[in-house]
């Protein structure tokens, strides 16, 4: 079996979660080797999914294998609840939303199985990450095909539930075509597989045991589909065969055209029904998976641009015709989202004008010229029909993955614009055959003109599939009264085209409600059949495709909610307020990813795979304590502080997660608003004081040392006794520098130094190097007159003593910053807070001189390639010596700034070789991997890539990082020394 990393199990929320003898669970606590939780947060953490829906369960497990999933059935049939099998939780239409026992199979049941690449089979457990799993069969020339949007997080469990597609489903069809065998647990505990059978197998089932459930479940197939009254409903009423995606309530339109009842060759097999019957017929343990060679070695990207959307669906009519992989369509509001993320303004570079709408055209070819002869071929044909402006063709790796990304985040951006009105997925996933397209829509942009609304077009246009996202406001009872109804006129338009109403995204609570509408009564009164034939007891997943909710039931957003009041200290305007910032996250688990997927986001998570550490969790939790308050003050809440405590504020969400979610920004307001009320632990205070108690201590040095390395103190005040606590240096920077001096000939430029708290105090000596090297290169350096960044403060909560630091430097620093004369930081956690931090913490008259100053704060890194650029610095002014050089980058320069400076500078020097360690967040933190409770998790997080990848390197080579925080810790967790790149620099700089 193949395995993930190892992972570090720690208590839940820092604490150990005890289960009463009078809780209803506790004997099922007691019987499994898996968690049982009953606990509010945990409950509330799994109330949602990326749905609109919101349903507390019972109770939230996690089996550690097939016996425990046996047990959790058998407790729901004896004790009359439900089970709601659920994988990575990114489903749309609240697939694994319900009021029973969650079930969550991602934590433990992720291992990968047995490879027959002879046979072209692979076995998997439920939990296994789709983009893990391809990662593994890459190696072998091989892949699942399916290719969700969300592949670096939803499970083979839930795409099996959900019969996802993916981008290429042009080529590869849906998950239902690449599943051979399926192992699971019937709603009675019995085992069963279900498989490809000869007609006479299939036979044989249907007369075993009639006391068998798993004989009456075949039986029921039988004589459900040889009635040739059902065939003949079924073949009229079911979507048209042409719409490739189709996800309608069970497939017995598919198993319909199967030997047994059709005699056309096809075998028979219970798999294709399971594909999208959402965890509601059987609870599935193993998954017997095709798979199939990866796609040619070369693949091109046409970008088709287009002045209007209706000549976007006219122009991917003629795209088909040149047989391509993909086409995906991506309209100008999505396109607009993108400026105002940090991460996909970059993938912008494609974009010409102000397109209506860009199709994305993929061909895959075995040769580059074959790709731009398609490419040609089709701008020819489009611009011979008079559709599109601009055909830009894309054949690079890097532009692909870019323009990929952009697509991707679609479903993110859209919940980006401020304010209560959401684009709602009320009608995100009809699909109609490609022809159709342009008149449905037409007839569904009369319907939203008759509503009065705006609408996002996003999707697999190849297929048919389009999301269609409408702006409505949720908390509005009329606006609530539209989602149902606009939702019955939109089934009853895929009606009229014989589409689907859902093409990928399932039923779920969504739509449910309108199978009756879309397959007829008569196949309704079938598939109900078929459910409780299957689970009489209607144990698996109630609620969905059959007997499901109205719609507007159970919506994640409350109606009538009153207005959120709360006097914040960050600015939170673009969105509103706190609880609309909150509100961003959609819950499609970006923050769900693994280290072996890359990124950073969220580095907890990514140590210990529990839900309750990703950042998806804690805005769920801090969303239900602020709209649903159990005290007076919103902010008391020891359940949010509890979830809040494992975030590290690396600041990764702000940049990866597509809705910017700022958690550390979050945290920091919460912490100041709940220690208002309990008052701040003393360790709080000493962290966020440290710089005024270093200045203090320099005047005692060696004592103040030797206090601070004794583990006696760091037991006293909280720290792991492991760790070494950062020494104060001989002379602070500030009492090193007494005037400006230049080392070189000429002056080049002026620049000022912020003497950053950890610089000036504990690495003193990077500073001088830093003020060195930059005479040495021709530049005046002024450390002006400020105060410390603030990070301390804003790191343990004291928020209104950062936002005096903030208005302070702010009014000192703007005077003297310009362009031209620039503000040079050292450490990224304190230079990058005049960019991330105080333009949204300063008093609102400071705002516009603090962005101001925000624009001309650089990292260290930063300034000296803008120099570079310019022609200033020059590679022959540093040593031509060969050496390798291993870069960690900070989290906080990955998420505001960018990494790529540091590269860029350390590779100035001729003969120097940069290599970026591909790792997330160190684990440090700050103060996060000094403190007792979290030196196990910090270690952890070091482990996943960093601390093997500098173990790896040999002695030669140099390690550095910006980060002092992340120096510190790598240096404790490998033994190396770690420098920072101006330290590499003035070694390297011609004396």
């Amino acid at each position: 079996m193949h395995n993930l990393p190892m992972q570090v199990n720690l208590p839940i929320f820092g604490k150990t979660f005890f289960m009463k003898p009078t809780d209803p669970f506790f004997s099922l606590k007691q019987s499994l080797d898996g968690d049982v939780f009953t606990d509010q947060v945990q409950k509330v953490i799994y109330a949602t999914d990326a749905s609109s829906y919101r349903e507390i369960p019972q109770a939230v497990t996690r089996p550690k294998s097939k016996e425990d999933i046996r047990k959790i059935i058998a407790f729901a049939k004896e004790t009359g609840t439900s089970v709601i099998p659920r994988a990575g939780g990114t489903s749309l239409a609240g697939q694994v939303v319900g009021s029973g026992i969650v079930v969550d199979i991602s934590k433990y049941l992720n291992k990968i199985g047995e490879l027959n690449i002879a046979e072209r089979w692979i076995e998997v457990e439920p939990g296994v990450i789709l983009a893990e799993l391809n990662q593994h069969l890459a190696k072998q020339g091989f892949q699942f095909a399916p290719e969700t949007s969300t592949a670096n997080r939803c499970c083979i469990g839930g795409m099996l539930g959900n019969n996802s597609c993916g981008l290429h489903s042009l080529i590869y069809g849906s998950t239902r075509e690449h599943i051979l065998e399926v192992e699971g647990i019937l709603s009675d505990g019995s085992d069963v597989i279900f498989k490809s059978l000869t007609p006479e197998e299939f036979h044989a089932k249907c007369s075993g045991n009639p006391e068998l459930l798993e004989t009456k479940i075949y039986k029921n197939i039988q004589e459900t589909l040889t009635d040739k009254f059902n065939q003949q409903e079924i073949r009229n009423e079911f979507p048209d065969p042409k719409v490739t995606r189709r996800n309608n309530g069970y497939a017995l339109d598919v198993l319909l055209e199967t030997d047994p009842f059709t005699n056309n060759g096809k075998s028979f097999n219970f798999c294709k029904l399971l594909s999208g019957s959402e965890g509601t017929l059987v609870f599935v343990t193993k998954i017997k998976l095709n798979i199939v060679p990866l796609p040619p070695k070369y693949q091109g990207l046409v970008c088709a641009h287009f002045k209007t959307l209706e000549d976007s669906f006219y122009g991917n009519i003629v795209a088909l015709r040149h047989h391509p992989d993909a086409i995906e369509l991506t309209d100008d509001i999505i396109l607009n989202c993108t400026l105002e993320n940090i991460e996909q303004r970059k993938n912008r570079f494609f974009i010409q004008g102000n397109p209506k709408a860009i199709l994305t055209i993929e061909f895959s070819a075995n040769s580059e010229e074959e790709i731009q002869k398609k490419a040609r071929a089709l701008e020819e044909d489009l611009r011979k029909e008079g559709y599109g402006y601009h055909f830009p063709l894309f054949t690079d790796k890097e532009s692909i993955k870019k323009i990929w990304e952009l697509r991707k985040a679609g479903l993110g951006l859209l919940s980006n614009i401020p304010g209560d009105k959401r684009n709602v997925t009320v009608i995100e996933d009809t699909a109609v055959a490609p022809d159709y397209l342009p008149q449905y829509i037409r007839e569904f942009d009369q319907i939203i003109a008759r509503y009065g609304l705006n609408c996002v077009y996003y999707g697999h246009i190849a297929t048919g599939e389009l999301h269609l996202r409408p702006l409505l406001n949720l908390k509005d009872p009329e606006d609530v009264k539209i989602y149902h109804s606009l939702a019955k006129e939109v089934a009853e338009l895929v009606k009229k085209f014989r589409g689907s109403l859902s093409g990928e995204h399932g039923d779920g609570r969504l739509r449910g409600e309108f199978i009756p509408l879309m397959l007829g009564q008569h196949n309704y009164e079938l598939i109900r059949k078929l459910k409780y034939t299957w689970d009489p007891q209607n144990i698996l997943n109630p609620g969905k495709i059959v007997d499901t909710p109205s719609i507007t039931e159970d919506l994640r957003i409350m109606m009538g909610q009153p207005s959120f009041k709360a006097n914040t200290l960050f600015d939170y305007a673009p969105h509103g307020d706190l609880l609309r910032s909150v509100e961003m996250c959609n819950g499609s688990g970006d923050c769900r990813k693994s280290n072996l997927i890359g990124g950073t986001m969220c580095p907890s998570y990514m140590a210990t795979r529990d839900e309750d550490k990703s950042t998806r969790a804690r805005a769920n939790v801090l969303r239900e304590y602020l709209t649903r308050p159990q005290k007076a003050n919103v902010f008391d809440s020891d359940e949010v502080m509890q979830v809040l405590d494992l975030c590290l504020s690396c600041k990764a969400c702000k940049s990866e997660c597509p809705s910017n979610i700022d958690m550390a920004k979050f945290k920091t307001e919460f912490l100041q608003q709940y220690y208002d009320q309990h008052g701040f632990p003393m360790r709080s205070l000493l962290i966020a004081w440290l710089p005024r108690i270093n200045q203090l201590g320099m005047a005692f040095r060696p004592v103040t040392n030797l206090i601070t390395s004794a583990k006696l103190f760091k037991k006293a005040i909280g720290f792991a006794p492991e760790r070494e606590i950062p020494e104060l240096s001989k002379l602070s920077l500030r009492k090193w520098y007494r005037k400006p001096i230049l080392l070189g000939k000429d002056k080049i430029g002026k620049v000022y130094l912020f003497a950053d708290e950890f610089t000036n105090f504990n690495e003193s000596h990077i500073g001088i190097k830093a003020i060195l090297l930059l005479n040495k290169l021709g530049y005046e350096v002024v450390i002006p007159k400020h105060q410390e960044s603030g990070r301390t403060f804003l790191s343990k909560g004291l928020l209104r003593k950062a936002k005096q630091i903030a208005n302070l430097n702010v009014n000192q620093l703007s005077k003297i910053i310009s362009e031209e004369t620039p503000l040079i930081g050292i450490e990224p956690s304190t230079i990058l807070t005049f960019r991330d931090e105080y333009p949204e913490l300063v008093d609102l008259n400071l705002q516009e001189k603090a962005r101001k100053l925000a624009k001309n704060a650089l990292m260290l890194e930063e300034f000296l390639v803008q120099e570079m650029e310019k022609g200033n610095i020059r590679s022959e002014q540093f040593t031509n010596e060969t050496k390798t050089i291993k870069l960690h980058g900070h989290c906080q320069q990955k998420a505001v700034a960018s990494t790529l400076p540091t590269r860029k500078i350390l590779g100035l020097p001729s003969n120097y070789t940069v290599q970026e360690i591909k790792s997330g967040c160190c684990g440090m933190a700050g103060s996060f991997g000094y403190e007792k409770e979290h030196y196990e998790l910090s270690m952890q997080i070091g482990e996943l890539d960093l601390f093997p990848a500098v173990r790896k390197s040999l002695s030669e080579e140099i390690i550095t990082a910006p980060g002092t925080s992340c120096r510190h810790h790598i240096s404790d967790g490998t033994g190396r020394k770690v420098v920072h790149p101006v330290e590499v620099l003035w070694d390297a700089v011609l004396k």
